[in-house]
């Protein structure tokens, strides 16, 4: 990586960017972005991987409904990989899908074939997690690695996390074991507004995108939906006060510590207390 800027992937590397439905998608805030990026940069799809495999269609069912043909169709929960080209020529592969219900090991063994035959070899996986974070205030995007040399050339946190992880983690260290260069990013979302969508995380994943592939990003209509989700949240707010009390003391706590951001041994914390409310909404434990 000696010719990466601080702070920057390399310029002419092709880089994989993977986030995934579910369990590491708060918000749908880390998919979304990834919707936008093959949208905005006109990604064509490459390959998919096989359903069948990876599923189970109890958890995540197929849908049916009427094609542009006018004929019923099924539309089955896959994962797709497409590819763009930026404005200033990089690679940049998309995978987006639904966490598969088995065979993990072997599901990130396709996709890092598959990156190795498009010449990728930096993988970016994209979190979104339920924090005690304000909405008023920047979204917190922590990005973080288990190489120490990726760590310095970016300037990234070590990943200190411990405990329960999704597909976004096994990738990482299946790619990392594979000599790939491999990262996170995390993007915490206030858990008193985690239905999706939340267009002030999607905004704030992408902005940290670009400062990590040094691209511009077309943002689109991206920042006034931020705006207006935040003016939303702000009425809630309002109107219960005890929502409002409740946004006052995180505002007050990210003020004065500022601690939500500032560390990956932070972001572990949040985890931990989201998959704490988790547990107590499923009846867990």
């Amino acid at each position: 990586m000696d010719d990466a800027t601080q702070g920057q992937l390399p310029d002419r590397d092709p880089v994989l960017l993977a986030a995934f439905e579910g369990w590491n998608d708060a918000g749908s805030a880390v998919t979304q972005a990834l919707e936008h990026l093959d949208e905005v940069w006109g990604a064509t799809e490459v390959d998919e991987l096989d359903p069948e495999e990876y599923h189970d269609f109890q958890v995540n069912r197929p849908v049916i409904g009427f094609g542009a043909d006018g004929r019923r169709t099924i539309t089955w929960p896959t994962t797709t990989v497409s590819v763009a080209t930026t404005p200033t020529g990089r690679t940049v592969v998309i995978v987006h899908g639904i966490e598969p219900s088995m065979r993990w090991r072997r599901y990130c063994a396709e996709l890092l074939d598959i990156a190795a035959g498009l010449g990728v070899r930096t993988v970016v996986s994209l979190g979104a997690l339920l924090a005690d974070v304000p909405h008023t205030r920047p979204i917190p995007v922590t990005a973080s690695s288990d190489d120490a040399d990726v760590r310095q050339h970016l300037d990234l946190e070590p990943n200190t996390y411990e405990g329960p992880t999704g597909i976004v983690g096994v990738l990482q260290h299946q790619a990392q074991a594979r000599g790939l260069r491999a990262l996170s990013l995390w993007a915490a979302v206030p858990h008193y507004v985690a239905h999706p969508p939340s267009p002030k995380a999607t905004l704030a994943v992408l902005q940290r995108l670009e400062q990590l592939l040094g691209e511009t990003v077309p943002m689109g209509e991206l920042p006034d939906d931020a705006q207006a989700w935040q003016h939303g949240v702000d009425e809630l707010a309002g109107e219960d006060a005890e929502i409002g009390e409740y946004v006052r003391q995180l505002e007050e706590a990210k003020d004065t510590a500022d601690l939500p951001e500032a560390s990956g041994e932070a972001i572990a914390q949040e985890f931990e207390r989201y998959l704490r409310r988790r547990d107590k909404g499923t009846g867990a434990g």
